[in-house]
């Protein structure tokens, strides 16, 4: 056997169809279209979702709730959290970042008073639960709030 004696198993190949070339192709006429409809003619296609005039899905389920356009979501960072870092430190957004406990620095921060802190603080965070305020305060420590962009 050699390379140019090679060929596909028979019944593998199929022929192709010459559609609309005559009768005598056995495709011609209609061209394997069946007869009228939009899908017979030219740029006739229809989306995927087209459910055949029905009332298509999206419409026939209610629709529930709404998003608030308006809400801002904060990187949370917890009290325990900040126990990593030394006595007296001031805590940036980048060395909440360096720590891994944010992962974006471009969207805002806030601390919660999740956790026990036993030594003071300086944190820098665009807000901060009132818990956790009296508690970094009631250590010694203070918040600075930043402003959000």
């Amino acid at each position: 056997m050699k390379l140019n004696e090679l060929k596909p198993a028979r019944g593998a190949t199929h022929r192709r169809k010459r559609r609309g070339c005559g009768t005598a192709s056995g495709h011609g006429g209609t061209s394997t279209r069946g007869h009228k409809g939009s899908q017979s003619r030219s740029g006739g296609s229809l989306p995927a979702w087209f459910e055949g005039g029905q009332m298509p899905l999206q419409r026939r389920i209610p629709k529930r709730g709404f998003k608030n356009f308006t809400r801002r979501a904060y990187q949370v960072v917890n009290l325990g959290d900040l126990a990593r870092f030394a006595a007296g430190q001031a805590v940036s957004l980048a060395d909440l970042h360096a720590a891994g406990l944010i992962r974006k620095g471009s969207q805002p921060v806030k601390i919660l008073g999740e956790g026990a802190l036993d030594h003071p603080l300086t944190v820098q965070a665009h807000a901060a639960s009132a818990s956790a305020l009296a508690k970094i305060e009631q250590l010694g420590g203070k918040v600075e709030l930043l402003t959000q962009a």
